[in-house]
């Protein structure tokens, strides 16, 4: 009989489908709500941001003695939207160069293709016009400044949820002397709280000094070759840098076809190709090991895993928090011993930095 009891509490059938269907409902939320829970998730990275930057402010011991803690994060927070307009400006003005020059490149991608045709005897003249005869031009753009309209209304949203989350940020800890009365549970998830903020912080900061290496030296390899908008592929390699694995593979390959258009050949296509690879290959696999450490007790294979996961629910914008996201699951999932397996599972040793309970 023991046997048998044991048994029904290994497998309970009500309770494995009571968890599908609400990993179900949780998948149909994702995809439903994602505009509005994504931009929440970037407001919470740049509240994580904003943490980071107010302890390098108070590493100024002026700071740290005469300003506020109110006052150092409002000048995080400046700091941040500051450096947000001026790339938007640069952005702007690359954009605006590359558009100017549309007819340019035109000329000189119909000329590439048909030197490629001559060259390997394949008529690929005809082949791409057949897309692009079917290409109406006026529906994209349409689509593409409706995409705009709602990423502008986004963004607008950030900065207003991050300034909430500054202020709650204040009146926390009396919510936590409120939902729990014990010293010992405030202590917990006081301490909870700090690992994720710590983990997310530090991982925030050293990817985006990583990815700022690579794309100031791309920058420079790519005005060195004089291609047009070196800013704008600059920022792009430096976004897509956060998308693990396939982030930096994409980010090599955009500034290097457009260079097909630029130049109407395909020498620079092929230097600029091996010149950022290997920038990449460099920075991904010395520095950024150096760099990162054993800072992320993420295993490689959840790493693949949550970039296809959440690339599927959420796209490309998935794929670049696909990390900080899991990040936050094994942290929290480690302080809660009914889901401590899967922060196991998640892990790259299955090693916890966790306290008896």
């Amino acid at each position: 009989m023991s046997t048998e009891s044991e048994k029904t509490k290994q497998f309970n059938p009500a309770k494995m489908a009571y968890i599908l269907v609400s990993l179900v409902a949780l998948v149909m939320i994702l995809v439903a709500g994602q505009e509005y829970i994504i931009t929440f998730i970037i407001a919470l990275i740049v509240w994580f941001i904003i943490h980071e930057l107010r302890e390098n402010l108070q590493m100024i011991p002026y700071v740290k003695r005469k300003f506020p803690i109110w006052l150092q994060s409002a000048i995080a927070f400046l700091i941040i939207n500051i450096v947000i307009i001026m790339v938007m400006e640069m952005l702007i003005i690359s954009m605006s160069n590359l558009t100017s020059s549309l007819d340019v490149y035109e000329v000189n991608f119909e000329k590439t293709i048909k030197d490629i045709s001559d060259r390997s005897g394949l008529d690929l003249v005809t082949t791409i016009h057949g897309y692009t005869d079917n290409f109406d031009f006026s529906d994209y753009g349409s689509k593409m400044i409706d995409v705009l309209v709602v990423f502008l209304g986004d963004a607008f949203l950030i900065p207003i949820y991050v300034l909430f989350l500054l202020i709650e940020e204040s009146i926390f800890p009396y919510k936590m002397k409120v939902l729990y009365p014990k010293a010992e549970q405030q202590e917990k998830t006081s301490k909870l709280f700090q690992k994720m903020d710590k983990n997310i912080s530090r991982y925030l900061l050293l990817k985006t000094y990583v990815s700022l290496l690579t794309g100031l030296l791309s920058y420079f390899v790519m005005l060195f070759f004089g291609l047009d908008g070196a800013v704008f592929w600059a920022l792009l390699i430096f976004v897509l840098n956060y998308i693990p694995t396939i982030g930096s593979l994409i980010a090599t390959l955009f500034p290097s076809v457009f260079s097909i258009l630029q130049f109407g050949e395909i020498g620079p296509f092929i230097w600029l190709l091996i010149v950022i690879g290997i920038i990449q290959v460099v920075v991904g696999n010395v520095v950024e090991p150096k760099v990162m450490g054993s800072s992320l007790n993420i295993s490689s294979l959840v790493v693949i895993l949550s970039l296809t996961i959440w690339g599927a629910i959420w796209g490309v914008m998935g794929m670049i928090l696909s990390v900080p996201i899991t990040v936050m699951m094994i942290i929290v999932f480690e302080e809660i011993p009914s889901l401590r397996f899967i922060a196991v599972m998640l892990s790259e040793r299955g090693n916890l930095n966790i306290e008896e309970d």
